[in-house]
């Protein structure tokens, strides 16, 4: 069964009981394409689906432009936030991208840790970073 937030997110990727979902959004009042400069934001919503508390400890991204050139970051967190999720709870936040192409795509994975210490990577699903035609 769809559900309407299926349909609001772009992709999703399920990890040891944690979800991931992404929806990009093209934003064309911070792009300028005359001076190679395209801009997105995404929506992220990390849920526990697991039966334990976990808490995103870093992130790392793998953000490859048109061209195919791959740019790695990382970091503690996101947007300066380490949340603590228990069992059934999410969390969102809406950060941004900035490319020289009009077309990319990002993935990575966060780090979770368990209170027993124990960690695990999350799976960040790929979802592409495609402007319209109009901002080409």
């Amino acid at each position: 069964m769809t559900s309407i937030l299926d349909s609001f997110f772009a992709v999703s990727a399920t990890t040891e009981g944690v979800t991931v979902r992404v929806s990009p959004n093209f934003l064309h009042e911070q792009s300028v394409p005359a001076q190679g400069r395209w801009f997105w934001s995404y929506h992220i919503r990390i849920e526990n689906g697991g039966d334990e508390p976990v808490q995103l400890m870093t992130r790392h991204w793998r953000i490859t432009d048109g061209r195919g050139t791959i740019n790695h970051v990382d970091g503690d967190g996101v947007v300066g936030e380490q949340p603590l999720l228990k069992p059934g709870e999410s969390h969102d936040y809406v950060s941004g991208c900035p490319l020289p192409t009009p077309t990319g795509t990002m993935e990575g994975q966060y780090r979770f840790i368990r209170e027993d210490g124990s960690t695990f990577l999350a799976e960040i699903p790929q979802f592409t970073l495609v402007a319209p035609a109009s901002a080409r």
